[in-house]
């Protein structure tokens, strides 16, 4: 039997080891990789790079969407980029993504300062089929778990990233051998709820305004401040004074 062919689009440390779990398995699933598309994200984890694991196993890197070719399954994993309807159809079997968060409450962007903001008690990571909306397509895969009381971003982001790995190593060996369901956002909506948010809007909601009460401003500095990336602030005239904290003070 012939390999099926799958192109790879993905970022962070997620991207990378999801990657390298299907490079692993490439002769257990059947498929042979074809291509890497990445941005190659590294903030979180220098020693992660997508494109040097790809170069180290002869997989071809692809600059953009347009020069994509066609293949039998696409699979995208923290990709940085909105793919058009003419790009997931470039996948002759199935296009998939592995969004972290849960669907349909969260689309988009920063899914996890917003849980928090929020106060849900519950979060979660999906893998679904794409379509030409943002992480809108039917779901085929899902692992829900509680959210810890006073969690902090960073926390529910390792969080998310464990329960996102296991989710996709659990089913992407069912999912390339056509062995799964698939559920329609739509029918969780009314139960769960739905939102879409977008990358810019984590500046404005790290901007902390000093006549909030205690609770919200301890909120969105739980929501907010992240390590590696620009804290939570309050303006004191035209400056911005950051809050500052540690792992250790945070325990």
């Amino acid at each position: 039997m012939s390999k099926q062919s799958v192109l790879f689009l993905g970022s962070k440390p997620i991207g990378y080891h999801c990657l390298n779990y299907l490079i692993q398995h490439q002769d257990a699933f059947n498929i042979e990789i074809i291509g890497l598309l990445s941005n190659d994200n590294t903030t979180f984890d220098s020693s992660l790079s997508l494109k040097k694991l790809a170069k180290e196993h002869n997989i071809l890197l692809i600059d953009t969407l347009s020069e994509m070719p066609e293949s039998d399954f696409i699979i995208s994993v923290q990709y940085n980029e909105i793919l058009k309807k003419q790009d997931i159809e470039k996948a002759k079997i199935l296009a998939i993504n592995l969004h972290m968060a849960p669907l349909p409450e969260y689309r988009g962007c920063n899914q996890f300062s917003f849980a928090i903001l929020d106060g849900k008690k519950e979060f979660g990571t999906t893998i679904h089929k794409m379509d030409a909306r943002i992480d809108h397509g039917d779901i085929i895969a899902e692992k829900r778990f509680p959210i810890p009381t006073n969690c902090w971003v960073n926390e529910l982001y390792d969080l998310t990233y464990s329960a996102s790995l296991s989710l996709f190593q659990e089913n992407i060996a069912n999912i390339l051998s056509n062995q799964f369901t698939l559920q329609t956002q739509k029918d969780f909506e009314n139960e769960r709820g739905t939102s879409i948010h977008f990358r810019n809007e984590i500046h404005d909601i790290k901007r902390i305004d000093l006549s909030w009460d205690k609770e919200k401003i301890e909120r969105h500095i739980r929501a907010t401040y992240m390590p590696g990336f620009e804290p939570p602030y309050a303006m004191i005239g035209n400056e911005k004074i950051y809050f500052s904290t540690t792992w250790n003070e945070k325990k």
